[in-house]
């Protein structure tokens, strides 16, 4: 088959900022390259990488979907990349069996029903903004079908029937990862450094034991990053950066557990996947009753 995926705007493939998107954008890629399918995946202009087919589109990066409330309006750049990408594949849909969408943004959807092949869409969040319901019902109802989530949760949290959706489940490449059989006396915390998130509770945990947090990740609200540091000065914390995977396996690994401590409905939770294929377990923490999670 002849596949053509669209990557997020708001970041390059390689950058934190687009989340656990990008690790499965280029897992998915390689596995189809593997099965013979040819592929082209658009991304902004400094996605390439060596061992994958990207054509990079010039443009204004995307405002990260998290950072939006419910009733936000729908927000498009000057010069958009996000629309640069869907207007290049707009003009070459003839060439290809299949489009797939990977971001979470309003534009797809709503372009969707116009074209001749009707894109695929795979979301990675939960519902979120008014608009993106409103749209997403919009594409379940003209182009039925073309709707992926990862888990069932993460449909649940949509009022399209719930047979308007294809759970696809998730995988990652266990072959990217080393076990590790003794950890060190360290938590660890990954994810993008953002309020709903919920890293504070991880800290709090740390603050509360006296255990080493190591904090992965892309620091995207570094606002909300000093208000914990100055509210927990004195909570053994580590920031480790947003790191390549086989830099972040090698540490993860050394941990005696994932903390998890969102607030929202995560669409996979691909991170826990990780720690497990390489040994750290994985415990989610709720606000204020973390201790239960770390005895567990």
């Amino acid at each position: 088959m002849q596949l053509l995926f669209i990557a997020s705007p708001v970041g390059t493939l390689k950058s934190g900022n687009v989340g656990g998107v990008g690790l499965n954008i280029r897992n998915i890629s390689q596995e189809m390259l593997r099965r013979g399918h040819e592929l082209q995946i658009l991304a902004p202009v400094g996605s390439a990488i060596k061992s994958l087919p990207i054509k990079e589109i010039s443009g204004e990066l995307q405002p990260s979907a998290p950072k939006q409330t419910r009733t936000d309006p729908v927000e498009i750049p000057d010069n958009a990349v996000l629309a640069n990408m869907w207007d290049y594949a707009r003009k070459v849909q003839t060439d290809y069996d299949l489009i797939v969408n990977f971001a979470y943004d309003w534009l797809p959807f709503y372009l969707a029903p116009f074209f001749n092949r009707p894109p695929l869409h795979i979301l990675n969040l939960g519902s979120w903004t008014s608009a993106m319901d409103r749209v997403i019902e919009r594409v379940a109802c003209l182009c039925p079908g073309t709707l992926g989530v990862h888990t069932k949760a993460q449909a649940q949290t949509y009022r399209v029937p719930q047979e308007s959706f294809r759970i696809l489940g998730g995988a990652i490449d266990t072959a990217q990862y080393e076990f590790c059989l003794e950890p060190e006396n360290s938590f660890a915390w990954a994810g993008r450094i953002s309020s709903e998130k919920g890293l504070e509770d991880a800290v709090a945990a740390a603050n509360a034991t006296g255990i080493t947090l190591k904090v992965f990740g892309y620091l995207q609200d570094p606002e909300y990053w000093q208000q914990i540091c100055d509210k927990y000065p004195n909570a053994p914390l580590e920031y480790m950066g947003f790191l390549a995977t086989e830099k972040f396996q090698a540490e993860l690994g050394k941990s005696r557990a994932l903390l998890m401590t969102h607030k929202c409905v995560e669409a996979l939770g691909r991170v826990a996947l990780e720690a497990l294929a390489c040994g750290a377990d994985t415990d989610e923490i709720r606000q204020f009753s973390f201790y239960m999670g770390l005895t567990r």
